[in-house]
């Protein structure tokens, strides 16, 4: 698989969670690429997560663009209240 395509599956795999409600919680990079975690609630109310690897360099840079959407997306919070 090239890596455009490689990249084109990561890239998709990120947005599938992101349209099923799931958010970012945290991520780890290592030589072997990035760890995104993701968490979602059920109906339930019971935390449900998933990890993605990334392995390539476009997909990781893609992922750091989400995440920083999904930071400005959320409600400023009072830090004095």
């Amino acid at each position: 698989m090239s890596d455009y395509q490689q990249f084109l599956k990561e890239r998709d795999l990120v947005d599938y969670y992101i349209q099923k409600g799931y958010l970012i919680k945290n991520s780890t990079e290592n030589l072997s690429g990035a760890y995104v975690y993701f968490e979602k609630k059920n109906s339930n109310g019971e935390m449900e997560r998933e990890t993605v690897h990334l392995l390539t360099p476009a997909a990781r840079k893609y992922f750091s663009v989400r995440l920083i959407q999904q930071q400005n997306d959320q409600p400023e919070r009072d830090v004095g209240a």
